[in-house]
């Protein structure tokens, strides 16, 4: 928390200091196939005048610091610290900055196609169903999807980014009243299905198992792929493949002498710093010691 204050801070003092006119600052922090996410600061404030665009594609920005006056087709409202902003493609919107300085956000971006297919499994009304409103207020059932994203733009290292991006706007069009109350059913061979991508993960820890690709493997949208899996198997695609690395690698190190950085390299893990903080949070206790460990 406090990094983000202190990051905001810092670059409104800088712009005052050169006394360039406001404007937004994006950092690409993640991407996949149809899908982006970007940690965005912007300076803009009383003194600016607000700012029109047009959303080329479907945004969801996660409000993380500071506040602002939004407007769009589908509404106006100020946004606030824990508020979900929600923007169509080819909609025109304003965002403004008339009773405070700056703010950051985590946004996420969705292409047309890819969105209209997530909207359509989640129960979208209309062919070309986006968000009703334009706006959600900070609601208790958004904090652990809100705390996740604001949380990984400070460490943005293997975060889930894309069962997030799709949580988070499935979520917003039902809480916008864009979903109907009647959910698309899985497929009817789902526990087949989920058992042969379990059996892939089990047998290459280590492969690139993004959502993605497990999806186009099952021949499920990324949508249904990740709700099927979850109930079958009781947590998410990304949890289940961390779990599993962390596994095959404490057998390793209890039966192989191969140092601590070759096996969590071995294991699909990006460095050993990473390796270590989650084999910490799943057993208790760091590599070396379980090794040794009686």
């Amino acid at each position: 928390m406090a990094n983000i204050a202190v990051a905001l801070t810092d670059v409104l003092a800088e712009r005052r200091e050169s006394g360039s006119p406001g404007g937004t600052i994006p950092r690409v922090i993640a991407r996949g196939e149809g899908w982006s996410v970007a940690d965005v600061l912007c300076t803009s404030g009383p003194q600016d005048r607000p700012f029109e665009e047009k959303h080329d594609r479907y945004a969801l920005a996660v409000v993380v610091a500071g506040t602002f006056l939004y407007r769009s087709p589908t509404g106006r409202g100020v946004m606030t610290p824990g508020s979900l902003l929600l923007g169509n493609t080819g909609h025109c919107f304003e965002c403004g900055h008339e009773h405070s300085e700056g703010d950051r956000c985590v946004s996420f971006w969705y292409d047309s196609d890819y969105f209209e297919r997530l909207a359509a499994d989640a129960g979208a009304r209309g062919r070309r169903a986006g968000f009703a409103v334009s706006r959600l207020p900070p609601l208790r059932s958004l904090s652990p999807l809100v705390t996740r994203a604001w949380a990984g733009s400070l460490d943005p290292q293997n975060v889930p980014w894309e069962e997030l991006a799709i949580a988070l706007a499935s979520r917003s069009l039902e809480l916008g009243g864009s979903v109907g109350s009647m959910r698309a059913r899985g497929p009817l061979n789902s526990e087949a299905l989920v058992a042969r991508a379990v059996r892939e993960i089990d047998h290459h820890p280590a492969g690139d198992h993004t959502l993605g690709r497990l999806a186009r493997r099952a021949g499920l949208s990324a949508y249904h792929f990740l709700r099927t899996f979850e109930r079958v198997t009781g947590v998410t695609p990304h949890q289940y493949v961390l779990r599993t690395r962390l596994r095959h690698a404490a057998v390793r190190l209890r039966v192989e002498p191969e140092k601590v950085l070759d096996i969590a390299l071995d294991s699909g893990f990006g460095d050993v710093s990473n390796f270590n903080r989650a084999f910490r949070g799943e057993f208790g206790m760091s590599p070396r010691r379980f090794r040794t460990k009686n």
